[in-house]
């Protein structure tokens, strides 16, 4: 092996002179060491390896700490407070993590007699990943039948078309056409369709020519040759979704734990015995890794780290509602011929449940984890993108956004008990198609976990199965507004004048935050549960009046109040006496 290793350095050094590597084996891993000029000499010298190895003898997985331009790797960025609140506390199952996947989890196990709580860096659920994607629920066909993604997708997708009736979030199934940019590419129809069997995708999938495309989407531009349509093809809102996961969740009796950041692990006999946070230790009898972009650090406090995340950027941009009806189906067009090179679905051009029109995402390697800046390549690239589409131009852009997918080197989904420490589960690397697949992973997750208990666990008899649908007044027809606003007026003044959100939704959204046992409740939290300030003024004119209600309902004095957490406080200079005010 040392020797395989050892030529293998040689040829990828040939390939990138400046690449200082050494490459070494643990008995289940490559490990890589070393540093590269550039992220992309990084991820180089990762995917060569990885095409090399991943069939020797009990290889599991790459682990590639090679440095960039000799610097370590940004650091995970930590809650500010400090306090004791979970000390000497024990639970059952620890979820380290409460994006869609950690939170799908919660909901999942929550039916089973167990002391259940979700640890969060972050002040809120779905503030990385899971509010940064495009909430697409993928059919199933893009990944190969022989990934564990590849498996769960379909399965996922199916369980949303019952999710979304039980938990109050809303979906749609648009459909989707891959579009081919050469004629040639109607020769691969064929093995699309083996794909899709192979998958078990749902619905009539199949060629569609390029007259019965324009008819369905008669504002596409004409420069593609027919396409590949995929029926059932959805969107929801992830963060929706996933904060609907963590109140039903909740109301089952799991805690969540807010700006509560894991720092290491005590091990006894093989298992963890304690874990360590910013807010105190505390012991569990099992633990469930869903940590995102950090689930490999995880896995190294546990030391079991045979995997590694490289993490993966992507920029989106959202149109402004008025161009609802410019676009009805999802479209993409990948490049098809050199798939096997890339590791992204494309990016395209989704119709939003809201009303909005998303284009993107983009993918590039990135060194941060947490790096969700924006710049003007991935913009020149996404209007390239929206360009498939005539009727979209840069004026109708109101916002940005970007993202960071947690993808392993290996390009799959780890959904595993760990081999080395018994009370440990990795629900690691879910990258796209990881919304689609939650309710999947989250199944099989439980499945794994309850082979920790007795095997007479039943599930609770007073299991709430269903949460009731947030009030969403703009969407409601007259007479039902009327009803609503009749019995609660706040319901009937407007605050966020370009979502026409109402005063009783924000507050409906502060009692959600309050709920799930939410200290500090940003600007950002209730604009994910009701959509105050996702217009194209972006709060300018509501965010006072949020302020006001967040401080009324939950007891916050106005000045800590912040935009996302932290330190990001909205009022810089607050008065706080009668002197100052005086003053001025």
């Amino acid at each position: 092996m040392k020797n395989y290793l050892q030529k293998l350095e040689r040829k990828i050094k040939e390939r990138y002179p400046q690449l200082k590597l050494s490459a070494e084996w643990d008995g289940r891993s490559v490990i890589l060491t070393g540093d590269a000029p550039t992220v992309e000499e990084r991820y180089a010298a990762g995917v060569f390896f990885v095409k090399k190895c991943k069939r020797l003898p009990g290889y599991k997985g790459l682990v590639n700490d090679i440095t960039v331009a000799g610097k370590a790797e940004p650091p995970m960025r930590m809650p500010e407070v400090r306090d004791n609140l979970l000390a000497g506390k024990t639970f059952d199952i620890v979820i380290i993590g409460a994006g869609v996947v950690g939170c799908a989890i919660a909901r999942e196990l929550s039916r089973y007699d167990l002391t259940i709580a979700v640890l969060e860096k972050e002040c809120d659920c779905a503030m990385q990943a899971s509010s940064r994607n495009d909430g697409m629920i993928h059919p199933g066909f893009a990944d190969n039948p022989s990934k564990i993604k590849g498996r769960l997708n379909t399965r996922g997708n199916r369980l949303y078309r019952k999710l979304d009736k039980e938990l109050g979030f809303q979906t749609e199934w648009p459909g989707s056409f891959m579009l081919f940019n050469s004629p040639l590419l109607k020769l691969l129809v064929p093995f699309m369709h083996r794909r899709a069997a192979k998958n078990g995708v749902d619905g009539r999938v199949g060629y569609r020519n390029k007259t019965t495309i324009q008819t369905m989407e008669p504002n596409l531009s004409t420069e593609y040759y027919g396409g590949f349509w995929m029926p059932y093809s959805g969107i929801a809102s992830p963060f929706k979704v996933t904060i609907a996961f963590a109140e039903n969740a909740a109301a089952n009796g799991v805690s969540f734990f807010f700006e509560t950041a894991v720092t290491g692990f005590d091990k006894t006999n093989e298992l963890i015995s304690a874990v360590y946070t910013n807010r105190g230790t505390l012991n569990a009898r099992l633990i469930i890794n869903a940590a995102g972009v950090w689930s490999d650090k995880i896995a190294a406090f546990a030391e079991d780290r045979f995997f590694s995340i490289h993490p993966r950027k992507g920029m989106d941009i959202i149109l402004d509602k008025k161009k609802k009806g410019a676009q009805h189906t999802i479209i993409g067009k990948p490049n098809l011929i050199n798939s096997s090179k890339q590791h992204s679905k494309g990016g395209g051009i989704i119709p939003c449940i809201e009303g909005n029109i998303l284009v993107g995402p983009t993918a590039h390697e990135v060194y941060d984890r947490e790096d969700y800046g924006t710049d003007s390549e991935d913009e020149r690239a996404l209007l390239e993108q929206m360009s498939m589409n005539k009727t979209l131009s840069r004026g109708d852009i109101i916002a940005y956004y970007s993202g960071i997918r947690a993808a392993t080197w290996e390009e799959d989904f780890i959904v595993e008990m760990s081999e080395k420490v018994p009370n440990l589960i990795h629900a690691a690397g879910i990258h796209s198609p990881g919304f689609a697949s939650a309710p999947a992973i989250a199944e099989d997750i439980t499945a794994l976990a309850l082979r920790r208990f007795p095997a007479g666990l039943k599930e609770k008899p007073n299991f709430i199965s269903r949460r009731a649908a947030p009030r969403e007044t703009a969407s409601m027809h007259d007479a039902e507004r009327h009803t609503l606003i009749k019995r609660d007026p706040l319901y009937g003044k407007i605050a966020c004048r370009c979502e026409q959100i109402s005063e009783g939704e924000i507050r409906d959204a502060v009692r959600s935050c309050l709920a799930l046992g939410m200290q500090n409740i940003s600007l950002d939290a209730v604009k994910r549960r009701c959509r105050a300030g996702m217009g194209r003024c972006h709060g300018g004119f509501c965010t006072p009046r949020v302020m006001e209600i967040i401080s009324r309902e939950a007891g916050i004095p106005l000045e800590r109040i912040t935009k996302k957490g932290g330190s990001s406080y909205i009022l810089n200079n607050p008065l706080s006496s009668g002197e100052e005010k005086a003053a001025l």
